[in-house]
Formats: C-alpha cells, sequence, structure tokens
C-alpha cells in the first residue's frame, strides 16, 4: 500500500508512480530548502531529506492539501462503542460517524481542554519539551482544531492556517521558514534549539513517540476521554498518523492508553519525570514488551488488515 510503500528505509528510492508527488507551497520554500543542508549532518546523507520527503509524501498529509474528501462518508443514526478506524486510499477520512464521535464528546471545547492538559504535561517533561521551540505558541487550539477537522466537525483548523502569521524563526545558525502544517511543523519541532547536538535535526524515533503518546493518552483519561467510543476510536487514530512520524510507533499506542489506567505508573513519573522502560530499547526488545496479539502491524494497504484497520 501507498503508506507501506513509504516505510522503508531513508536510503531507499522508490520510483513507484502510486507514490503521491510532493506538493510546494511557496512561503515553506525556505523550510525545504533547508532540508539539504543537512546531507552530511549526524543525521546520515540521506536521513533527514528523505524522512522530510517521506512525511511530505503520506497519504493524510497530502490530503490536507487539497480539498477535504467525501469518500468514505456514512450516514449512520448512532455509533456502537467499536467503530472501524474510516481510511480510505490509505489515507484517514472524516465521516458522519467521526462527526458523531467528536460531537458526543462536546465538540472543539472538549478538544481544546484535552489538547491543553497534553500540553501542560509535554511542557513539563524533559524530553518532550526540547522538540516545543516555545510554550507561547498556540500548540493546543491548534492541535484540538486539526482533531475537530479530521473528524469532520468543520474546517477550523484550515481556516486558523489562512490567517496564521508568519514566524521565522533561527537555530543553531539557520533560518528556518513558519511552521505553516502538520510536515513543516514537525521538522521544525526535529530542529528546536532547545534539543541536543548530537540529535538536531533528527526526526523522531520509537523513545519519542511512545513516551509522547503515553503523556498525550494520560491528558485523554485525566479529562474523561479515553474510555469512551470517541477514546477507544482516537487510539486507533493515533496509531495510524503515528506511523508517518516512525514507522515502528503503531502497536506501541494500545500500551501508551493503558499506561496511565496504573495509578503506580503515574507516581513513578511525577517522581523522576523519565519512562526508563522505554527509553533506550531496540525496536525487537521494545516489541517483546508487548502482547503476543499487539506486535504485528501490517498498515492499512494490507489484504489481511490488523488493528487498528480491522
Amino acid at each position: 500500500g501507498k503508506r507501506e510503500k513509504q516505510a522503508k528505509t531513508d536510503d531507499d528510492d522508490d520510483d513507484d508512480e502510486t507514490i503521491a508527488p510532493l506538493v510546494f507551497f511557496p512561503r515553506r520554500l525556505a523550510l525545504y530548502r533547508m532540508s539539504f543542508l543537512f546531507s552530511s549532518s549526524s543525521t546520515g546523507k540521506n536521513g533527514t531529506r528523505a524522512h522530510l520527503e517521506r512525511m511530505r509524501q503520506d497519504p493524510d498529509i497530502v490530503k490536507e492539501e487539497q480539498e477535504w474528501p467525501s469518500e468514505g462518508v456514512v450516514e449512520p443514526s448512532s455509533f456502537p462503542q467499536k467503530t472501524r478506524l474510516n481510511v480510505v486510499h490509505f489515507s484517514h477520512a472524516a465521516s458522519a460517524t467521526t462527526r458523531e464521535l467528536v460531537e458526543s464528546i462536546g465538540g472543539l471545547a472538549k478538544l481544546e481542554e484535552f489538547t491543553a492538559k497534553f500540553y501542560e504535561r509535554a511542557f513539563a517533561d524533559p524530553h518532550v519539551d526540547r522538540f516545543i521551540r516555545e510554550h507561547d505558541d498556540h500548540h493546543g487550539k491548534r492541535f484540538a482544531a486539526w482533531i475537530a477537522e479530521k473528524f469532520g466537525a468543520g474546517t477550523p483548523w484550515s481556516n486558523e492556517r489562512a490567517a496564521r502569521p508568519s514566524c521565522p524563526f533561527s537555530a543553531k545558525g539557520y533560518a528556518f521558514d513558519s511552521a505553516s502544517d502538520r510536515s513543516s511543523a514537525h521538522f521544525a519541532a526535529w530542529h528546536s534549539p532547545k534539543r541536543e547536538p548530537e540529535k538536531w535535526g533528527r526526526h523522531f524515533n520509537l523513545d519519542d513517540c511512545r513516551r509522547w503518546m503515553r503523556l498525550h493518552f494520560w491528558a485523554a483519561r485525566d479529562v474523561g476521554l479515553l474510555d469512551t467510543p470517541f477514546g477507544e476510536y482516537y487510539v486507533k487514530f493515533i496509531a495510524h498518523f503515528v506511523s508517518v512520524y516512525e514507522r515502528t510507533a503503531p502497536p506501541f499506542a494500545r500500551e501508551a492508553a493503558r499506561w496511565s489506567a496504573d495509578p503506580d505508573n503515574i507516581t513513578r513519573y511525577l517522581d523522576t519525570k523519565d519512562m526508563p522502560d522505554i527509553m533506550g530499547l531496540d525496536p525487537n526488545a521494545a516489541l517483546r514488551q508487548l502482547p503476543p496479539h499487539e506486535q504485528a502491524y501490517t498498515g492499512s494497504g494490507a489484504q489481511k488488515k490488523l488493528w487498528p484497520y480491522d
């Protein structure tokens, strides 16, 4: 499948015509030019550039730059306790069901409460906060708007993007254009001036994603969203989207959601602000931490689909 073809090593040069073309916008050209400056950095000859291009070609990100699609939309009168992830042509599609799910929790206002709680936790986490250049930006509101739009509750994210001011920044002697979409925002996070010099410019790895997901789902639990039909769907939603940032991360979404259900995990974390059980593991060792039935992942294009697409 398209997403699975992109989950190759950074050195692969895949000319398959099914790969979506890169989408360029004038206000972001400086950001794209920056990606070529790191060809000889610690990320490797092709690492940063290839990962940025793979992210730009991701079906969900390409679709965000196009008109909102109508494919995959259904009109149910209600949603079941468990709702199948609505992925059409390798990309998540909003539907009447997803719109009902977000409306059932209170819509954008509740999502903003959730994302504000998440960023409160992210800012206080010494590892995740290194990716966040400054705290004064409207991180929570933008994230909430993106979720709402992805679930079909209007176009608050697109509306905000259209009016977003340009705020270039510099880090370690390089000038960067404003972050104006998901891929440019995450590229900026890789190059946050708060990151360690030896890691500056590297894309998110499995440790980063697992830690981020634990904090994220903990925030969802705290505001009463995780143990709901919305929450059940949302964990799958995040598992789908995290794959473009780190292709080994999707199987860990369920563990990340369970983590905050144990008060002892929260106590240990608050005492140390660390998660030593997941940091520094190679992917195979990390997978062995999961129950056997959660270790397999096929992506959305497999003939026999596994979670989160089953």
